[in-house]
């Protein structure tokens, strides 16, 4: 009764934590990007909690804490500010337009449970069948990155992609040694430090955050 209740839980939120992901492809505002990505990451710490409490694992817990602090109330106060100050509100002019983005977004989708199902056959864990979720969120954190031309957006593309992994990692493994996953918390942070400089030096070499602009440095 148990591994059931987990594995409908783990499921249920795993699922959540992609639909904000497919929100984060669908919106044009930044600062609605900040809110997803606060509540993708506040379900991400739930998933956390439900993993903790299932498979007996304290250590969790304090990963799930550190988890809310940095991405749910440090990075997204940063990026506020920083929105205020690029003063920029939308990202206007991706690549890709919406509509197919949201077709590529299902692909993705239907791509990662293909690649997942040979796994989920495999392993026994309740958590298995959350599995394609995690993978699904990767592939559109890197489709983000790939498809926006703001480097804000190209940040919280990142910042998702990330997510997509500490997801893969709990729900496959019930989570990483507690050293490890602090060390991939620094390398967030300062990968994220390093990104907003860069993003600082875009807005004030070009008066814009669109990386686009970047070819004129050939001229």
């Amino acid at each position: 009764m148990n591994d059931l209740l987990f594995s409908q839980l783990s499921t249920l939120v795993a699922a959540s934590v992609l639909l904000f992901g497919i929100l984060l492809v669908w919106r044009r505002s930044l600062l609605a990007y900040i809110k997803v990505f606060q509540w993708q990451s506040t379900m991400l710490t739930i998933l956390f909690a439900i993993v903790a409490y299932f498979g007996n694992d304290p250590k969790l817990y304090w990963i799930g804490v550190l988890l809310f602090f940095l991405k749910v109330i440090f990075i997204p106060r940063l990026l506020q500010r920083f929105l205020v100050q690029i003063d920029v509100e939308r990202e206007v002019a991706p690549y890709i337009n919406t509509a197919t983005s949201l077709v590529l977004t299902g692909v993705m989708v239907l791509l990662a449970q293909a690649m997942t199902n040979p796994l989920i056959r495999l392993i026994t864990l309740p958590t298995r069948n959350g599995l394609p979720f995690a993978v699904a969120l990767i592939f559109i954190g890197l489709f983000v990155i790939i498809t926006r031309k703001k480097a804000f957006t190209q940040v919280l593309g990142f910042l998702v992609m990330e997510n997509g992994i500490a997801m893969l990692a709990v729900l496959g493994t019930f989570g990483i040694p507690l050293i490890v996953e602090l060390g991939v918390f620094l390398d967030l942070l300062m990968g994220f430090l390093v990104m907003q400089v860069f993003v600082y030096q875009i807005q004030g070499t070009f008066e814009s955050i669109d990386v686009s602009k970047l070819n004129q440095l050939r001229y």
